[in-house]
């Protein structure tokens, strides 16, 4: 059930087109930080108490907790409330998604949701919310929802008057200014076999550097740059892709270029967009399903729907451990249960519809979005025929150095081929870096070719 504050949204929602939105004005901007957190969610908890007051996050990190270690568990003392399966999930069906009850029908031997007391760990530094409360008057839409301005380092649109916005928040979240991380993906068959795909990628952020402004990044047009090698297995190794997304789309689309190890060319890639498969992802994912949902919107319609408590997988610090193998965790048809948590959070929902005369092998995608970190904790997928197609989760944690909460795992589930693909595995790696500061010069094509032929 939607609720009260998601209707007032939803009754504000429109299709994006040639008009535009007035922004929020300075008294509703006040709310933040006051009746709401400083990233615009509701700070009360809800009706029943089963969703608390937010009261900061975490701000800081446990005892022991030194940058480079995998993010040791703060709250290893919860026990498991309840579990959901597929012989209870209707009587809480009211706070799940219908890709997540599809899940307990397709595999009701297996699948299933540990639920944990919710806690709202979220937070971000206080430089963030303080961007978040300038661009909040600002921050506007360009050239029907494929790009914004006015916006630079926090949230753009706080308090979201349409489903493009929360797409954009989602988007634009905070991650830290750069960071790189080692890891992989697998793509894992139906009787559970799989190869681990290797990656080390770098991440250079300049939507949230300290000194970025709105004007800065409408000029040099560039929100972020990312890096993609392939480190194992040995075939596919030095395989890497590159990547620059634009604030203002239609001036000038995403450009990306890849690095073919046999050929040893760096080559335009005008296609690593939309609904291209992704990266060594046994087709189980398509280009824009990374990261939950990335690129241009401009294929669809997006519909703000309002809020709705859910539950998501929230707060996976013993997904995360350093102690926990990839062979644990990989489980025929999804993920080990047993290393999940899943907390009821509210979360926006954002309806995404392909518009007449645009092609996509995804016809709709629901997104739920948190409404504490603008993190898409799950997202539906239906193909053409207007069926479920596919699933995914994020299953997120708060990496207390930065601090921002983000996924450390993804995870997309085929309901046709009854297969699944994990992304972003680094139990036995080490951990993300978010201390770097690399050079721009390092995310050029001809970097690319330079790393490539090492």
């Amino acid at each position: 059930m939607i609720n009260k504050v998601g209707l007032i949204a939803a009754a504000m929602s429109l299709a994006i087109g040639s008009s535009a939105l007035a922004k929020v004005s300075e008294s509703e901007a006040k709310k933040l930080g006051d009746s709401l957190t400083p990233l615009g969610a509701e700070k009360a908890g809800n009706a029943d108490g089963s969703i608390p007051a937010w009261d900061g996050g975490i701000t800081k990190a446990p005892s022991g907790f030194n940058v480079g270690d995998h993010h040791p568990d703060p709250f290893s003392g919860d026990k498991v409330k309840f579990e959901i399966t597929a012989k209870n999930y209707k009587q809480y069906a009211d706070n799940l998604s219908a890709g997540q009850i599809k899940l307990f029908e397709t595999y009701p031997d297996t699948f299933k949701m540990p639920v944990y007391e919710t806690r709202r760990t979220a937070s971000n530094p206080q430089a963030v919310y303080d961007a978040t409360l300038a661009n909040a008057t600002r921050a506007e839409l360009l050239d029907g929802g494929n790009g914004i301005k006015g916006a630079a380092v926090g949230i753009p649109f706080p308090i979201p008057q349409n489903g493009l916005e929360v797409i954009w928040n989602h988007i634009l979240r905070y991650r830290g200014e750069a960071v790189e991380r080692s890891g992989g993906q697998a793509a894992v068959t139906s009787s559970g076999s799989y190869n681990v795909i290797g990656f080390d990628e770098q991440l250079l952020l300049k939507y949230s550097e300290p000194d970025a402004t709105p004007e800065q990044l409408l000029e040099d047009n560039i929100l972020f740059m990312f890096k993609q090698k392939v480190t194992e297995p040995a075939r596919l190794a030095g395989t890497a892709l590159l990547v620059h997304e634009t604030v203002d789309q239609v001036k000038e689309p995403r450009k990306a270029w890849t690095y073919n190890t046999g050929q040893r060319r760096v080559r335009l890639a005008p296609n690593i967009a939309y609904d291209t498969p992704g990266t060594a992802a046994d087709g189980l994912r398509t280009t824009d399903d990374f990261d939950m949902f990335n690129g241009s919107p401009n294929r669809y319609n997006w519909e703000l729907k309002g809020k709705k408590e859910l539950y998501v997988a929230y707060n996976n610090y013993k997904l995360h451990g350093e102690n926990v193998k990839y062979e644990d965790i990989l489980t025929p048809n999804h993920i080990n249960p047993d290393f999940t948590r899943w907390e009821k959070h509210r979360v926006w929902v954002v309806e995404a519809t392909l518009k007449d005369g645009f092609r996509h092998i995804y016809q709709k995608r629901v997104f739920f979005i948190d409404e504490d970190s603008w993190q898409i904790q799950v997202a539906d997928m239906y193909d053409n025929r207007g069926e479920l197609y596919r699933v995914a989760f994020a299953y997120g944690i708060n990496y207390y150095e930065v601090p921002t909460h983000w996924s450390t795992l993804d995870v997309y589930h085929d309901l046709n081929s009854r297969r699944y693909l994990a992304i972003g595995l680094d139990n036995e790696e080490k951990m993300y870096d978010f201390s770097i500061r690399p050079r721009e010069v390092e995310f050029t094509p001809q970097a690319l070719r330079r790393e490539g032929m090492r």
